[in-house]
């Protein structure tokens, strides 16, 4: 059955159905479907065991992130699909962020953090970052990745980052926070795809925030206060620099195994050489801090 029929076929639609493909996702295949009643998205997916998502744990973070006022409501799932309510809106791009967004989407951010826990059931997931790039390198091993020659050393700089976080506070993050995942209906913005949602540092995701959409020193400066109400001092600064780096770290692993696993129709090796760029600056600005 194709992700199409598998669409076609939910027992939710009323009358006359057409779906459409959404674009801008690679990990999952969504569409937009329009029946007698609604629009909705339909996201199409199993387990990725390589990325660690688990679909139970996407479904009820997505929704207690809807309990919470941060993301839209859930329709309907089964296994291997997921329906959530269509926002009619504009996906953020990097500039987006980096400019007049960065303050309404550090807001949505914070109220996620602080308030979908009260509204999670069952179990969760944590989501620990160093574990993830040790679990993404023995599946580039496994898989005799091309990219073997260098992954001894972005461990070893890994160990590094993760000696420099240390203690942490425990929040529950999005942990993916690309621009497109985010949604502007014109009032407010929308925080989608809890793929990755889980319990962890509070600082991967403001480093992803800062990493996936180019934010400048004086940015960060401004993100970092503003989360924690009070002026960043040097050992918050190595802190979050070290979890930044991390952050890029993880989403160019993510990249060379989705290189060898994923079976969607994306340019996965310009995208791993993207962000491994990011790496770099970001972890030469943690060493050279």
């Amino acid at each position: 059955m194709t992700p199409l029929d598998k669409v076609l076929r939910l027992p939710i639609w009323q009358g006359a159905v057409r779906a459409e493909p959404l674009g801008g996702g690679i990990t999952n295949i969504n569409f937009v479907v329009q029946d007698a009643q609604r629009r909705a998205v339909v996201r199409i997916g199993d387990d990725i065991p390589v990325h660690q998502i688990l679909r139970f744990n996407e479904l009820s973070a997505s929704r207690a992130a809807h309990a919470a006022g941060i993301s839209p409501a859930v329709i309907y799932h089964e296994p291997g699909a997921l329906v959530i309510e269509f926002i009619e809106g504009r996906t953020l791009t990097a500039a987006d962020i980096a400019g007049e967004m960065l303050e309404p989407a550090l807001q949505l951010v914070a109220r996620a953090h602080r308030d979908i826990p009260r509204y999670l059931r069952g179990p969760s997931l944590t989501f620990w970052v160093f574990h993830v790039l040790r679990d993404y390198a023995g599946t580039l091993r496994d898989g005799n990745s091309r990219y073997l020659a260098m992954l001894q050393d972005l461990l070893q700089e890994a160990a590094q980052l993760e000696a420099a976080v240390g203690q942490i506070d425990l929040v529950f993050g999005h942990n993916d926070l690309l621009p497109a995942n985010f949604i502007d209906d014109g009032t407010r913005l929308w925080l989608i795809d809890w793929d990755y949602g889980g319990w962890g540092s509070p600082l991967f995701d403001l480093g992803g925030l800062a990493a996936n959409n180019g934010l400048s020193e004086r940015q960060e400066a401004q993100m970092l206060a503003g989360y924690y109400h009070r002026v960043p001092d040097a050992a918050l600064w190595r802190k979050y620099r070290a979890m930044k780096a991390a952050a890029a770290l993880r989403e160019t692993l993510w990249s060379m195994v989705s290189e060898i696993h994923s079976e969607l129709d994306f340019d996965f090796a310009a995208y791993t050489a993207s962000n491994l760029t990011t790496y770099r600056a970001a972890f030469d600005a943690f060493r050279n801090a």
